[in-house]
């Protein structure tokens, strides 16, 4: 882990590197061009956008445009409105066309609405010429036109971050690119594995509730159904105690006179079924007692889990705090390195540059030596060659002289 810390710590600065914008600067002046390029075709679209809103509200821009700006703007509006119902009507008459003269009609239309196009074009830059040349007013109308909720501010907005991303690629190299490519790949699968651990997690959490959550419910349907159950039994007793009284009552009624014995003896049952009633009744209460306290204790056991839970999640995020901290420290020693990598760098820049203009400097030198050492050699031979032709030259006179006498006498 150790090693691996160094290795991690450089392809962080680098791709901290890459994904910083104050990084992303036009290195060439290809890349100056078509950044500038790009810049234009922005304004221009932005200018372009404006025009159908100026046109709507001419007369309250006319005072600010001057009359060739409104002249070419009423003129663009015309084209618009010739393009427009030429369109609508090509439309209409092709859906109605069925011979050949339809045909031919609509080629002629179709002639004409070409011609209307390139007019329109032609408008369209005279328009944006006569603004670009006017930066003031672009940067007026800009503020007083501009619609932020319009498809073209959408349209625009993408073409900026195409910008963005040609300036980014193309002050990309290969290197650069494919360490970028590979601290994404980190990234990615980093993103992959806390995403695992954190899937996990939730479905043991998932889990633990649901049981939880069916234990609870199960528990529930418990004591409904036993709280049903007595309701019913009391119902069921009261129902049977008032059906006894009426019964004995309208006996009593009817053979008041005759049953005395009879009614001490359903007198006597009557208080039966009331100790019955009793009994059951503190039956009942028992037992709905020990459920409550059974109750009680689901739910200490519930109170006990979800401590538990907060514990453990409270352990996590402390852990997850002190990861982060981490994290900010060793981004912190990170910025700090690569400011010193910076320096460092400028650093050895200059003594290149410095080693270079020294090499040059002894390599002109060299040069200019072997020169002159050359030159000096060629002149002393030069000059030794002079001085032997001199030192013959008398010598060689003298036996021209001799020959010459010697054929004369000969003669």
């Amino acid at each position: 882990k150790d090693m691996a810390a160094p290795e991690k710590a450089t392809i962080t600065s680098n791709a901290t590197k890459m994904l910083d914008p104050r990084w992303l600067k036009p290195d060439s002046i290809e890349t100056e061009r078509i950044i500038a390029v790009l810049d234009e075709m922005i304004a221009k679209l932005e200018l372009s956008s404006l025009i159908p809103r100026i046109i709507n509200s001419l007369d309250r821009f006319a005072d600010m445009l001057g009359p060739e700006i409104t002249n070419n703007l009423i003129e663009h509006q015309k084209l618009s409105c010739e393009m427009e119902r030429l369109l609508s009507g090509s439309g209409e008459e092709l859906e109605g066309s069925s011979n050949e003269s339809s045909l031919v009609r609509a080629e002629e239309q179709r002639g004409c609405l070409r011609l209307l196009e390139q007019r329109l074009k032609c408008s369209v830059r005279n328009t944006l010429r006569l603004f670009l040349a006017n930066p003031p007013l672009c940067q007026a109308l800009k503020y007083k036109v501009w619609a932020p909720e319009s498809p073209a501010e959408v349209f625009i907005k993408a073409f900026g971050e195409f910008r963005n991303f040609m300036l980014e690629r193309l002050l990309t190299g290969p290197m650069e690119e494919e360490e970028k490519i590979r601290f994404m790949e980190d990234i990615s699968l980093q993103i992959k594995k806390n995403t695992e651990a954190i899937t996990a997690l939730q479905a043991e959490l998932a889990a633990a509730t649901r049981t939880r959550e069916e234990e609870v419910h199960k528990k529930d349907n418990v004591i409904e159904d036993l709280k049903t159950t007595m309701r019913d039994l009391t119902k069921d007793c009261e129902a049977g105690i008032q059906h006894i009284k009426q019964e004995g009552e309208k006996q009593q009624k009817e053979e008041l006179q005759a049953s005395q014995t009879r009614c001490a003896r359903l007198q006597q049952d009557v208080e039966q079924l009331g100790a019955q009633l009793s009994a059951l009744v503190l039956e009942h209460r028992a037992s709905e007692l020990a459920l409550r306290k059974r109750k009680c204790r689901m739910e200490m056991e519930i109170v006990n889990w979800i401590q538990k839970y907060d514990t453990h999640m409270g352990e996590k995020q402390a852990e997850y705090e002190e990861v982060h901290a981490a994290y900010t420290e060793e981004k912190a020693q990170l910025s700090l390195l690569m400011e010193k990598h910076a320096v460092l760098l400028q650093e050895y820049s200059q003594i290149e540059d410095e080693r270079r203009i020294h090499q040059e400097k002894k390599e002109q030198a060299l040069k200019e030596f072997n020169t002159m050492t050359l030159a000096a050699t060629r002149i002393q031979a030069f000059w030794r060659g002079y001085l032997v032709r001199a030192l013959f030259k008398p010598k060689r006179k003298k036996n021209k002289k001799k020959k010459g006498k010697g054929k004369k006498t000969k003669k």
